[in-house]
């Protein structure tokens, strides 16, 4: 599966569990760690959870392998490592406490949204 069409199926399975504030970063010519982070947002730890696992399941139906999954047990931070996407599950409070967006501005934001198509 090419990495743009994992990304779609990861930004679909967050949206569907009614993520907020989903944003994509092409970290590709900013950082090492990853190709895209997806960061969005749920507004409690049982939400948080319930996106991070719709993740986790939709990618390795994919038959992709999640190579880390961090912060489950809190939900106020879940990291989901996917071999080139990295997507960070917060708790609002979180994100706005982190603001990743901000620490990497360099990074250029990608335009997906649910069920359609990759564009940059």
């Amino acid at each position: 599966m090419k990495l743009e069409e994992l990304l779609q199926v990861v930004v679909n399975a967050a949206d569907d569990k009614k993520a907020e504030d989903i944003s994509v970063l092409d970290m590709s010519e900013v950082s090492l760690i990853a190709d895209f982070f997806v960061i969005c947002e749920g507004s409690n730890e049982r939400q948080v959870q319930a996106i991070a696992r719709s993740v986790k399941e939709a990618v390795e139906k994919q038959g992709e392998e999640v190579t880390r999954l961090e912060g489950f047990e809190s939900g106020r931070w879940i990291l989901i490592d996917i071999n080139g996407i990295i997507c960070h599950v917060f708790h609002k409070e979180e994100r706005s406490y982190y603001n990743l967006e901000r620490l990497w501005g360099d990074a250029a934001h990608i335009d997906m949204k649910p069920s359609q198509s990759y564009e940059q």
